[in-house]
């Protein structure tokens, strides 16, 4: 039987790795929006990634407007593939360091 150490990764070391790969992975405005909703995820935690709370970070980062926020992303269902897109990310490096081969 083969084990691995595990590490427990703080969600600022999470968004800090994340941050990394979105730069490469998305487009600017969306990359904004992404260290918008990182930011709650460090502070409030993992209930911010939540589908249900797209809708409310995107009205807290557009005061208010979602049609803001549609001509800055773009369309809801591309904004929504954004949001749930990313999320891997926070992941990716705790299943390296464990030694978990990634579903790509």
């Amino acid at each position: 039987m083969k084990t691995y150490s595990r590490h427990d990764f703080t969600r600022e070391e999470r968004a800090a790795r994340a941050k990394v790969a979105i730069s490469a992975a998305f487009e600017s405005k969306e990359q904004a929006f992404l260290d918008f909703v990182l930011s709650h995820y460090v502070r409030v935690g993992v209930q911010e990634l939540d589908q249900e709370k797209l809708t409310p970070l995107l009205r807290l980062k557009y005061n208010n407007s979602i049609a803001d926020a549609v001509a800055d992303l773009g369309k809801p269902e591309d904004i929504g593939r954004v949001f749930i897109g990313f999320q891997k990310y926070l992941y990716q490096q705790e299943a390296r360091s464990a030694g978990t081969p990634l579903n790509r």
